[in-house]
């Protein structure tokens, strides 16, 4: 069975850092995208990066870029968000999944994680 499992989310300060795993299982990673999505509250949620395993692309949305990496270590099974220069904005919960559509413009899960709540405040 398909599973992702995040972690890492907690508080920190404006400026401050930030790592998200997702843990994986039930699917050979390698050969799959993984998205790294975001909900605020009261809004949509919305993917913010995502990466194809299969030849190391990543892509991420301009209010993201620049501050969070997405990176993943097969032999651990696991992507990883890195999340630096956070920002208030960037309180949400957030969550991993499968995208349907590969990581095109149209990034939309298929298979999610339970979500893990972040929030930077000081």
């Amino acid at each position: 069975q398909v599973q992702l499992v995040e972690s890492g989310g907690g508080t920190a300060q404006p400026g401050g850092s930030l790592r998200l795993s997702c843990d994986t299982s039930g699917f050979t990673l390698g050969h799959y995208a993984v998205g790294w999505f975001r909900q605020a509250s009261g809004k949509e949620r919305e993917g913010i990066s995502c990466i194809n395993t299969t030849d190391g692309r990543t892509y991420s949305v301009d209010s993201v870029k620049g501050r969070f990496t997405i990176f993943w270590d097969n032999a651990k099974n696991k992507v990883y968000l890195q999340m630096n220069n956070l920002i208030s904005e960037d309180t949400a919960v957030y969550f991993c999944a499968i995208p349907a559509y590969g990581c095109g413009p149209r990034l939309q899960g298929e298979y999610w994680g339970q979500g893990t709540q972040v929030t930077v405040a000081s």
